[in-house]
């Protein structure tokens, strides 16, 4: 999917939400068991009911590589399902991959070429020749982990450090964004920015003022989306704003469709004001 392609689908819908697929077996509802895959019944009954009023999917590969070779057929189910049904949502796979050039290539061919995913997580650590593979194939997109939504951001993300080339004192996160804008643009390149680190988000746009961000912890990891809005947005609204539990987990009952399209189309009615 091009830039183009996902602001147009955003402006159409007025709405900038993206709906985690995170499967816990043991949050399912009971009835949902009886059938012989669980897990792909639970997310087409999501994706069904919550497609109005979202532009995008993101299932984590975790909550699915937990469970073997069925598990990951019911990750390639979920994505080809939305493929077929709904072909304008952008679908994030949630993977955080990122190792030396060569297993980052074979990682990419998985998710974009096998898989067809618009987008997947990855993470840093290991520079430029870890992220590079990802980012040649045409119309998909690197998330790149930046400032997460997690407690332990604190350890790593946000400490400062002098850059040996410019001599000035940065925080890591931001040495991750300078240095890695550089590898991709705003056509192929987006970051996870933690909602629960919402001020920070002033600080990042000053560095990539155009990427669009990938914003978890709205919701049931107490991140605001009006902080996020009024760090976050841009012309062309710049933001996807993940919620997962809040809404897959609105009911445990027969229900749980229903309750999570009305939870899904309260976020979304949340966003119209920032059209």
């Amino acid at each position: 999917m091009t830039r183009q392609e996902l602001i147009t689908e955003i402006k159409n819908k007025k709405s900038f939400l993206c709906v985690g697929l995170d499967p816990d077996i043991e949050k399912l509802p009971k009835h949902l068991l009886k059938e012989e895959d669980a897990i792909f019944a639970f997310n087409k009954a999501i994706i069904d009911a919550t497609h109005k009023y979202c532009v995008c999917f993101k299932p984590n590969a975790a909550f699915y590589e937990a469970h073997g070779v069925k598990g990951y057929q019911s990750l390639v189910k979920t994505v080809a399902y939305i493929k077929t049904n709904y072909p304008k949502h952008f679908i994030i796979v949630d993977a955080k991959r990122g190792d030396i050039g060569n297993t980052s290539a074979m990682y990419a061919r998985a998710f974009f070429k096998e898989m067809q995913a618009d987008a997947l997580t990855v993470a840093p650590y290991m520079g430029i020749d870890s992220v590079k593979p990802f980012l040649t194939y045409q119309n998909k997109w690197v998330v790149l982990l930046a400032l997460t939504s997690n407690e332990g951001a604190f350890n790593f993300q946000t400490q400062r450090m002098v850059h040996l080339e410019h001599q000035k004192e940065v925080h890591l996160y931001e040495d991750v964004l300078k240095t890695s804008k550089q590898w991709g643009n705003d056509e192929n390149m987006m970051y996870v920015i933690g909602a629960t680190k919402a001020q920070w988000i002033e600080d990042v746009r000053k560095i990539v003022p155009n990427h669009f961000l990938l914003i978890p912890g709205v919701g049931a990891q107490g991140g605001s989306l009006a902080e996020v809005c009024k760090y976050g947005l841009t012309k062309d609204i710049g933001l996807l704003v993940n919620s997962s539990r809040q809404i897959i987990y609105a009911s445990p009952n027969e229900d749980f469709a229903q309750a999570a399209a009305t939870e899904a189309e309260r976020m979304q009615q949340e966003m119209m004001e920032f059209f």
